[in-house]
């Protein structure tokens, strides 16, 4: 059994992080901050924020009457494509995210589609690294005439296809990609994404694992794009917040075999594990609890943070926290989502993609143009300075009648920069119940 110290206060070291991470008690109540003596404890010495008492609350989307015909009809129809996970190491997160596509596509479509036509799409697999299925299915949906492909879901699967698309003149618009090195990618501007970059996630995981207590941490990571990305930036706020990484053990896609790892990791004895993987959390998981590491000290990111009700036994899990980023999927979108695809059980990303469908067709609308690289010119637009509204109707509507918009979602306010990268987002933190399930804990907010 590993003995963990005491918590130790480290307000001071936390406010001086570069970026600003303000903990709210929800995303839409406005309650104030939690202090840092509301704590729940746990066992091993780990002592995170209490959760919040609202997390999950009913979102407040807008809806309009009847919505005007569009003054500009177009002769090709808007079509767009998904390249999605249902196979490989994230097939778990295809189906939230397909349903959140034939969501918004549906939505657009009853409020009569985009230019007067009704929005087709055509649904694609991504698979992950170990394939080229991703290359194939880009070179299908290509040769259909998209003007926009949503997805892929894996940053390492993105960099496959991205020049490839981009070089096709189509947008790329991933809803889950959160490797810092788009930001930077030669796109033509035709990349975006609704994910924020895991520059946010990681300064603000590494900055909740210190709230929680921990002085030391280990990490098990993802040896891809992804992976080392994300552990670059928890790393750096773990450090800067006073703490000390003293195990960092990577592993490559298509590994069968982390008992190497594992034991590395134990020996440095840390107060808390970050596991930053895909579905290889299926079997490093019960490694670790097998050698005596409590769930409590187990911090899980968006790669893994799933339903594990039917892989392991109940409790395993118990305490076992995740981030995912995004707000939380409010009652009512779980609704929707749920008449779409009956059987969901994740609902990762499902407000990113439903976004996508809405920023491309509403950037489509504001073109008058179904093409590509317009529809490009005009997301930024249609997420900045204008008047706010959070449904293709209510926003479609108010283009029509000539005015700006302001677009902020169900994934967050959706705000892009120069790059296609959302500036300020919302991280989920999630915690795991004893059925192996998570639950929505309580939401932290960033600016980049």
């Amino acid at each position: 059994m590993i003995s963990l110290p005491q918590a130790a206060p480290r307000v001071a070291k936390l406010t001086a992080l570069s970026i600003g991470v303000a903990l709210l008690a929800t995303a839409c109540g406005g309650s104030p901050t939690p202090s840092s003596t509301e704590t729940t404890a746990a066992a091993g010495g780990i002592a995170c924020p209490t959760p919040s008492a609202t997390a999950g609350a009913t979102s407040t989307a807008t809806e309009t009457g009847s919505v005007p015909p569009s003054t500009t009809t177009t002769p090709t129809p808007l079509k767009i494509g998904s390249l999605l996970p249902t196979t490989g190491s994230l097939a778990f997160l295809g189906p939230p995210e397909i349903a959140g596509v034939n969501l918004g596509i549906k939505e657009v479509n009853d409020a009569g589609g985009v230019l007067g036509k009704p929005v087709q799409v055509i649904h694609r697999d991504s698979g992950d690294t170990k394939t080229d299925i991703a290359t194939q299915s880009t070179t299908a949906l290509l040769g259909q005439g998209v003007s926009a492909i949503i997805g892929a879901a894996s940053s390492g699967v993105s960099k496959t296809v991205i020049n490839q698309i981009t070089g096709a003149g189509v947008v790329q618009f991933s809803p889950a990609n959160t490797s810092p090195d788009f930001t930077t990618w030669e796109d033509k501007n035709l990349y975006w994404r609704t994910a924020p970059s895991d520059v946010l996630q990681g300064k603000v995981l590494g900055n909740y694992m210190a709230t929680c207590g921990a002085q030391t941490v280990g990490m098990i990571v993802l040896n891809d794009a992804y992976g080392t990305g994300l552990q670059k930036n928890v790393k750096e706020a773990f450090e800067a917040a006073g703490g000390q990484v003293v195990a960092e053990e990577l592993f490559n896609e298509g590994d069968s075999q982390f008992s190497s790892q594992v034991d590395k990791v134990i020996a440095a004895k840390p107060d808390a594990i970050a596991l930053i993987t895909f579905d290889q959390a299926k079997s490093i998981v019960p490694l670790l609890t097998g050698k005596g590491i409590k769930p409590t000290q187990l911090f899980m990111v968006d790669g893994n943070t799933s339903d594990y009700s039917k892989d392991f036994k109940a409790g395993t899990l118990k305490g076992a926290q995740g981030t995912i980023p995004g707000t939380f999927a409010k009652e009512d979108f779980k609704k929707k989502l749920l008449a779409i695809d009956p059987a969901l059980k994740d609902y990762s990303y499902a407000g990113e993609s439903y976004d996508a469908v809405n920023l491309i067709a509403l950037a489509s609308e504001a073109a008058k143009s179904t093409k590509g690289t317009e529809i490009a010119q005009q997301l930024k637009g249609v997420s900045e300075v204008g008047e706010k509204c959070n449904t293709f109707p209510s926003c479609v509507t108010l283009l029509r009648e000539g005015k700006d918009i302001d677009y902020d979602g169900q994934s967050g306010p959706v705000t892009f920069s120069d790059k296609g990268d959302p500036t300020e987002a919302f991280i989920g933190i999630y915690e795991y119940q004893d059925d192996n399930k998570y639950a929505p804990s309580k939401e932290e907010f960033g600016k980049l």
